[in-house]
């Protein structure tokens, strides 16, 4: 199938509106396989440049039953992980020959199957070595740091180092650590904030850059001949490390969890001196400062012998002649020739530029998937002629059930005012309008852009993982239907985080504790059944109008009644059907199909629905309901959420009692 874009829609070539819809493939695609790397064992950790990504994110030879799987599910549009790291892990301009053909194979076979696929160069907190993943260990070693030391520097806090049991959702907290923060300073703006550190005779912004972009162009090159492989992301979470800080001495910390020091402060203990920091804990709706620990390096560096820090380097900071650290430019970060830095306009929008030439030098016509940085509401805006062939593509969670792993149907946060959201109807309500604004940014970047989510999901190990005891899993059915929703009322493409193939109860994803795979081997109990492994399938698995003759303007499931409605203008230039997908896991015994005019041609055994319209000038309705109706399901009991809502509710009921009293 080719895909183009029209406007702020997906088209294929009969100039039918298309849905695409899929996941992200995969979660432990972000660690290698050989040594194994996933973040709980240590051993081989430090030798990065001995690494191989082949077989992530599964091997060859499994490839055809994951992709039947998938391809069942309705899930065929892809966002497929690679990492800097696993193309060029082993030095600068050296590119792992048998990993790209690798990537290639398993695209030849998801082509086969009738995928669709963009590329996602995946990072997130920029390394591995700093608590996350992406780039090779050698992008420290680069400019003088050494991986082995963080830990002891508070550079970062990385799985691998601490051990278990590792905080929950502490990785995000790397972003605002020496490790991390430097490196993505340096990525984006080291040429206007570091003008002193250089590589091999070459400016650091540009020294990464075009390691980066080059390392993404050898991909290119390899997949340019697939017609499945449609595009490339730009950079997964993209973030501004240090730029943008408005004062380095002040706590401006992106996540405030654990020990976390101001930005002076991490600069000072990555270069040996003891600090007292601010500690915090997660709380019910965010983050709340705990007290103050004292964390003492005793003398040891972040640095390797011979270098010194960066950032004294380059005058932020210094030392006196006592030989006591001095703050020298606290609003280094916040400034550029007197004039407030934005770190979207001024450093990731032309980053994106670079990079969308590089990848259509290798290989022409690809469409850029553009992702901003994870908590903007404001995304650059491009002329025209740079936001042709760009997809919007932003991510959005359901921020209080990923932090917390407790669900609760009532209560919700809304991501833009972090402000929270009480009562079953009033969530809907809000995840509607937040990803509505989702999709009303893309006009930001380009007039007619499209939108793509490129990840929304939810963690499946909730309420202390009982459903792997239970085998129970109708709350994160009715967690992720919240977000599934919400994607439907706004009509919108997405890729589901995600589908991870060697998931485990133990370890999840095999990365930092986070268990977000649709799909586990331990819930697999009947191999000979594609569907045994799914998890909340009820929610996941939907009807959908794949291609549509026309525009779309309602689209709407309800997983317990297996009710699904469609409603569509036509196009009269378009005389294709409109094609929809119709999973048997609702409909395998039968279906009613309801439609305001024309006919209809349903093909189960191949999860099809054919709607041909009539010429009449009316909205077109689609009408899918089971053959036989759904009796209804009370959900499961939630006790605890009940008795808090209950006391909340006596709270307040008592605070009002008592002013109205006075």
């Amino acid at each position: 199938m080719t895909i183009t874009t029209d406007g702020s829609w997906f088209k294929d070539e009969h100039g039918r509106t298309l849905h695409l819809r899929g996941v992200n493939l995969g979660g432990s695609s972000k660690v290698p396989v050989q040594p194994n790397g996933a973040t709980h064992l240590r051993e081989g950790f430090f030798e990065h440049r001995q690494v191989s990504f082949v077989g992530r994110p599964f091997p060859l030879a499994e490839a055809d039953e994951h992709f039947r799987r998938l391809k069942s599910w309705g899930l065929t549009f892809l966002r497929f992980l690679v990492t800097w790291e696993a193309i060029e892990h082993s030095g600068p301009g050296l590119y792992d020959e048998a990993y790209l053909d690798y990537v290639r194979a398993i695209l030849q076979k998801a082509q086969q199957h009738g995928f669709t696929v963009f590329i996602d160069p995946h990072q997130d907190v920029w390394s591995r070595f700093s608590g996350g993943d992406g780039a090779p260990g050698w992008t420290f070693e680069a400019i003088g740091m050494d991986i082995s030391r963080f830990k002891a520097t508070a550079a970062a806090i990385v799985h691998q180092t601490h051990g278990d049991p590792f905080p929950r959702m502490v990785w995000p907290a790397n972003y605002s650590r020496l490790a991390a923060a430097t490196l993505l300073t340096l990525f984006f703006g080291g040429n206007d904030f570091a003008p002193q550190t250089r590589v091999d005779g070459v400016p650091v912004q540009d020294y990464l850059q075009g390691h980066y972009c080059r390392a993404m162009q050898q991909l290119a090159a390899r997949l340019r001949d697939l017609p499945a492989v449609i595009g490339y992301d730009t950079l997964n979470e993209p973030a501004a490390g240090y730029i943008g800080v408005p004062s380095l001495g002040e706590l401006h910390a992106r996540l405030k969890l654990d020990a976390t020091p101001t930005a002076y402060q991490s600069m000072l203990l990555g270069a040996g001196y003891a600090q007292d920091v601010n500690v915090y804990a997660l709380s019910p709706m965010g983050t709340r400062q705990t007290g103050i620990t004292r964390l003492d390096p005793k003398g040891v560096t972040a640095w390797l012998p011979g270098y010194e820090c960066v950032w004294q380097q380059n005058g932020v900071w210094g030392v006196d002649d006592l030989g006591r650290p001095q703050l020298l430019r606290p609003h280094h970060f916040a400034r550029v020739n007197s004039r407030a830095v934005h770190f979207e306009h001024d450093y990731l929008r032309p980053f994106a530029l670079r990079y969308a030439a590089a990848i259509r030098e290798a290989h022409p016509g690809a469409l850029i998937f553009f992702e901003p940085d994870v908590l903007s509401s404001h995304p650059p805006e491009w002329s025209a002629a740079e936001a042709e062939g760009i997809v919007y593509a932003p991510h959005w969670y359901d921020a209080v059930l990923l932090f917390n792993k407790q669900f609760r149907p009532w209560l919700g946060l809304d991501t833009r005012t972090l402000r929270p959201v009480i009562g079953r109807d009033n969530v809907q309500r809000s995840f509607n309008a937040q990803l509505k604004a989702k999709k009303d940014q893309a006009q930001q970047v380009g007039a007619g852009v499209p939108t793509v989510i490129g990840e929304i999901g939810i963690p499946y190990d909730l309420n202390g993982a009982t459903a792997y005891r239970t085998g129970d899993y109708r709350q994160q059915a009715q967690a992720l239907e919240r977000s599934l929703k919400a994607l439907e009322a706004n009509l919108l493409s997405f890729t589901l985080w995600n589908y991870t193939a060697d998931n485990s109860h133990a370890r999840g994803d095999q990365w930092n504790g986070e268990d977000l795979s649709i799909y586990s081997p331990d819930d697999r109990r009947q191999p000979a059944d594609l569907n045994s492994g799914g998890r909340a399938l009820a929610a996941v698995v939907r009807p959908y109008a794949r291609a549509t003759a026309g525009r779309p303007v309602k689209m709407q499931f309800d997983s317990a009644t297996a009710s699904f409605e469609f409603a569509f203008w036509h196009d009269p230039a378009v005389t294709a059907p409109t094609e929809f997908y119709l999973p048997a896991l609702h409909y395998g015994a039968g279906c009613q199909v309801q439609v305001s005019d024309g006919d209809y041609e349903l093909d189960l055994p191949n999860q099809r629905l054919i709607y041909r319209h009539s010429a009449k000038n009316i909205p077109h309705h689609v009408r899918v309901l089971p053959a036989v109706a759904r009796p209804a399901q009370a959900p499961p009991a939630d006790w605890r959420g009940a008795l808090l809502l209950a006391g909340v509710a006596l709270l307040l009921w008592r605070v009002l009692f008592r002013r109205r009293r006075r």
